[in-house]
């Protein structure tokens, strides 16, 4: 499972209508009303099995769910998931898989819909550490 996102084309002028490009064309999700919250640190894949890119997420809030459609081949399926369902007990935990005919084990997200482990959860971790503490220093 992965979220949206792809290369900045020469019409994008940022990485910000990247985002919102991109994010249409695999999901069908317009991003231009929603309220955009930042960028998070960029990160790299820790594996030299992929092209050795420097990912920028952009962070945005919506009012309401919109309909998710899948664009093109890139899509198998789209789907919303609540932020309470990352939060649940043995959610997040090892996830063990070969890679190259290694095992290895990686942090994952198991969720009923599948596990958000690699690049991805290195995305969501973070943004959830930085909400929950946001969180509580306003409670």
């Amino acid at each position: 499972m992965a979220l949206p996102g792809g290369k900045r084309a020469p019409e994008d002028p940022t990485l910000f209508e990247t985002a919102i490009r991109e994010t249409e064309e695999e999901v069908g999700l317009d991003l231009r009303n929603g309220h955009f919250l930042g960028a998070l640190d960029d990160l790299t894949p820790r594996t030299s099995s992929l092209p050795p890119v420097i990912v920028r997420p952009h962070v945005f809030a919506l009012n309401h769910r919109s309909e998710l459609r899948p664009q093109g081949t890139e899509v198998a399926e789209v789907f919303w998931s609540p932020f309470a369902a990352f939060f649940q007990p043995r959610v997040f935990r090892s996830y063990d898989l070969v890679h190259s005919g290694i095992p290895i084990s990686m942090p994952g997200y198991h969720l009923d819909r599948g596990v958000v482990w690699g690049l991805t959860e290195r995305i969501l971790t973070p943004l959830f550490e930085t909400i929950h503490e946001i969180w509580q220093q306003e409670c």
